[in-house]
């Protein structure tokens, strides 16, 4: 059923209610919609046909963006040169056929668990079914109010863990179906310093940029840790900047009510008086819009910097610039953008000394953080558990997909020195898996010689009262499960996987 706002909750500027002719999101997804019920009735007697938006003349319909695949689950789309009218009929645009099908291809593509109504993506359509039109109507009417995201921890790919706010499926679609329209509005004005969930643009982008401002001499980073960025956005200041370009008080309501839809911890509902939920799409586009400023006073005052959401750094030449930079963009944060600094984190210091999204520099070189590394290593050690009670197929299909997914990101690392090695230590965790499987001494014996491994030898590793691990880095196990036959079953090189990235066979 849909939400209604109570009359109590405080609304970004009031509009006109509008009467709103009903569609099943059933016709909106697949087009099955008549002339008839594109129409919607403006208090006058001319027609705007629903796929046409609001554009009255003939054969003429909005310039949307085209969506591209973003694994962050974000707003994602190309840059237009015909921005759509951000003045007018902005609510139109959203809820408009063509919008709501790319809206709703992109939110089940990207899959995600249930909200706190715990209704899948699968079953989402037959509950749409029915409930549609009278959701639509209260979209137009300004009195649908979402329900509550539900919190949950995931790991950072540096180790920690982060709060994540999961909306249901149906504010899922209809934030993707929002970002996608103000995505053209917002972006061609955002800074060529960001690169945080942006068409075109990834953190490997940001990371090059600091390499470059290091190249050119700018050796001391101003490393400045917005404390819980996500959880103290002020809603007042990042509407205001929203409103800027902005104009359909119902979108701007619309946001405001997702901003203060709440949050269930633990089975309570908790206000969110402030804050920007992390896990919607929404909220990587306004995060970029109220950091934008920042931006945007970096760029007046002509600094190096780089920033990925949140994340930032300044590039100067000398450690006094950095103590001076650093104490002005906290006071711009704190009292401009009312966003806490943490001081405890936050430092001025030597590049060498320095991370960024994951990465550290040596002189220019661009290197992974031991952060990174030991979460790393706690990972492949979990995928490589020898009590984990899994196929040996199934676990070379896991870590076959971590190993890719981390030297997807961290591969363009410049440091080969250490890739032999944790290549070595993969492979003596497989075959310890392989020696713990075969508990027996009769059945290692029996395994180790079908494999080539001489028989006396597979007899003193049958015999053997040491460990697994220990074990698999004996002369009888490797000339048995030789690197070949581990790389037949299935596992990969981390060192192939770098020179893949860094020297791609079109180069050679």
């Amino acid at each position: 059923m849909p939400r209604l706002c109570s009359d109590r909750s405080r609304s970004y500027p009031g509009r006109p209610v509008r009467q709103a002719v009903q569609l099943t999101l059933d016709s909106v997804l697949h087009g099955n919609m008549s002339d008839d019920q594109a129409g919607v009735s403006r208090g006058h007697s001319s027609s705007v046909k629903r796929d046409e938006g609001p554009n009255p003349e003939k054969g003429k319909g909005p310039t949307s963006s085209t969506i591209a695949t973003n694994p962050t689950g974000g707003a994602n789309g190309r840059r237009v040169a015909d921005k759509p009218d951000p003045d007018e009929h902005l609510l139109e645009r959203i809820l408009s056929r063509p919008n709501m099908i790319k809206a709703w291809e992109r939110v089940k593509a990207n899959k995600g668990a249930p909200g706190m109504d715990n209704m899948p993506i699968a079953d989402f359509m037959a509950f749409a079914r029915e409930q549609w039109e009278e959701i639509r109507a209260s979209l137009f009417a300004g009195t649908y109010q979402p329900l509550p995201v539900k919190r949950v921890e995931i790991p950072k790919p540096t180790g920690g863990t982060r709060p994540l706010g999961i909306p249901t499926v149906l504010d899922r679609l209809i934030q993707q179906a929002i970002a996608q329209v103000l995505l053209p509005i917002f972006d061609p004005d955002f800074s060529e310093a960001s690169f945080g969930f942006r068409p075109g643009r990834s953190a490997h982008n940001a990371v090059y940029r600091v390499r470059d401002f290091i190249r050119k001499g700018y050796l001391v980073a101003v490393d400045a840790d917005l404390s819980k960025f996500f959880d103290t956005v002020d809603h007042d200041v990042l509407m205001d900047r929203v409103a800027r370009k902005i104009r359909d008080k119902r979108v701007l309501q619309l946001i405001g009510c997702y901003l203060r839809a709440g949050v269930m911890i633990d089975g309570r509902r908790r206000d969110t008086r402030k804050g920007v939920p992390q896990g919607g799409p929404l909220s990587p586009l306004l995060s970029n819009i109220l950091l934008d400023d920042l931006d945007k006073e970096l760029e007046k005052r002509g600094h190096s910097f780089a920033r990925y959401a949140d994340d930032f750094i300044i590039l100067v030449k000398s450690r006094r610039a950095g103590e001076r930079v650093m104490a002005s963009v906290t006071r711009f944060l704190e009292r401009k953008l009312k966003l806490a600094v943490n001081q405890e984190k936050s430092k001025v210091a030597s590049t060498n000394e320095s991370s960024f999204l994951g990465f550290v520099f040596k002189g220019a070189s661009i290197r992974w953080s031991e952060k990174a590394f030991a979460e790393f290593k706690r990972r492949v050690k979990k995928l490589t558990g020898r009590s984990w009670g899994v196929s040996m197929e199934y676990r070379f299909a896991k870590l076959a997909e971590y190993l890719r997914g981390w030297m997807g990101y961290f591969g363009i690392a410049e440091y080969y020195r250490p890739l032999p090695e944790i290549d070595h230590w993969l492979r003596r965790r497989v075959r310890m898996c392989y020696l713990k499987r075969w508990r027996r001494c009769r059945t290692k014996v029996r395994e180790l010689t079908r494999l080539g491994c001489n028989l006396r030898l597979a007899i003193s590793i049958g015999l053997s009262r040491k460990g697994p691990y220990r074990l698999a880095k004996t002369l009888a196990t490797q000339s048995g499960m030789t690197n070949k036959w581990l790389k037949d079953q299935g596992l990969l090189s981390v060192k192939e996987l770098w020179v893949n990235i860094h020297y791609p066979a079109t180069a050679r």
